[in-house]
């Protein structure tokens, strides 16, 4: 292994994600240069990812770079990488909420700070969300100093049980665009269909989905087959996210999209299929759950007649319950005197270490 140089590396999985976790001081500052690298260490253009530590789907092929940061009140920053499976692209503009479900754990694990018990053995890590530029509270189980990885905490999409992670997003309104309705409106049409985009934790089109002949209830595979499907929603996500500001979608992962409509599950609010955007996720990203739940409270937007009539309150401390491909996944949404623009939000997720050690490339 002479020609090969190794990088410390622990892989997580952080709630719906699993990804590779590296201190961004030991990997290159220049952008292509670490593009070069992190395409070798997941083993990217390959369908298999089977030259790298890549699982091969969109949900296992990320990346998180943790620093101390030298924010007032902030203990580490995080960076999110995409990692495309099938292109030899990275993508720095999104983020991934599930992903950082782990960041907390992982400065935990590397020593970037030191367990601090508040009661019940539990430690508070402050993050900032550099892709975002949202602030997160994370609220981990580290008695005596020691991560804790067991519990019972079960969440939609993860098989078992583990120890739970309480996440608190802060400013998390208009993080990419500069404001939670990027075009001005609650409601907009594209390519004939109506579409509500929002900037929530993550710029997202959402698009009823018996405007596009679905019930919103198929699986990800099914929807992944559908050729018609797929061209509809790139052509309605090109247009919305030009009248986003975020200018031509064909090389970004960002604006996601979504199919919303009424839930099955009677302990649901509202249903969702959520688009990463080429493949539907067999759960839904934290983020698009924050952006959905806050939109559900939004006068005019899709969410809003779907879901938003029911629900009780002003969108302070309201639980929202979104089905999915993998069950049901509760977030609560807080606005200050009803105030979008100062959302914020919580949700319970776990994660668990997979290894530790290096890799080589």
């Amino acid at each position: 292994m002479n020609d090969l140089q190794k990088y410390p590396c622990m892989l997580f999985r952080g709630g719906t994600s699993k990804g590779a976790y590296f201190l961004e001081s030991d990997l290159p500052r220049d952008f292509d240069a670490r593009r070069r690298l992190l395409l070798r260490i997941m083993g990217s253009p390959d369908p298999r990812q089977i030259d790298g530590i890549g699982g091969g789907a969109f949900v296992t092929s990320k990346v998180a770079l943790v620093s101390r940061s030298a924010r007032p009140g902030i203990d580490v920053d995080y960076k999110f990488i995409q990692v495309m499976v099938d292109a030899p692209v990275i993508d720095d503009q999104p983020t991934c909420g599930n992903l950082l479900s782990a960041v907390g754990v992982f400065a935990l694990e590397r020593g970037l700070v030191e367990a601090a018990e508040r009661r019940d053995g539990e430690t508070q890590v402050r993050v900032h969300d550099i892709n975002t530029g949202a602030t997160v509270l994370q609220t981990i189980r580290a008695p005596g100093g020691k991560v804790c990885y067991q519990g019972d905490a079960r969440i939609a999409g993860v098989p078992g049980s583990a120890s739970p992670i309480d996440l608190h997003f802060q400013h998390i309104a208009g993080g990419k665009t500069g404001h939670h309705l990027p075009t001005g409106n609650a409601r907009d049409t594209f390519d004939g269909v109506a579409a509500t985009c929002l900037d929530i934790s993550m710029p997202t089109v959402f698009v009823r989905a018996g405007d596009l002949g679905k019930t919103g209830h198929e699986s990800a595979a099914a929807l992944e087959a559908d050729e018609t499907l797929m061209a509809r929603i790139r052509g309605i996500r090109e247009q919305a996210s030009a009248a986003m500001g975020l200018g031509d979608a064909r090389d970004s992962v960002i604006p996601k999209f979504a199919l919303i409509s009424a839930p099955q599950n009677q302990r649901a609010d509202i249903n969702i299929r959520y688009f990463t955007p080429a493949t539907c996720h067999p759960a839904v990203a934290l983020s698009a759950g924050f952006c959905l739940a806050a939109g559900c409270f939004v006068d005019g937007a899709l969410m809003h007649d779907i879901a938003g009539r029911a629900l009780d309150g002003d969108g302070n401390d309201t639980v929202v319950h979104i089905e999915n491909p993998s069950g049901v996944t509760p977030v609560s949404i807080r606005m200050p005197q009803g105030d979008v623009a100062r959302v914020s939000g919580k949700a319970r997720r776990t994660a668990r270490l997979l290894f530790a050690g290096d890799v080589y490339a």
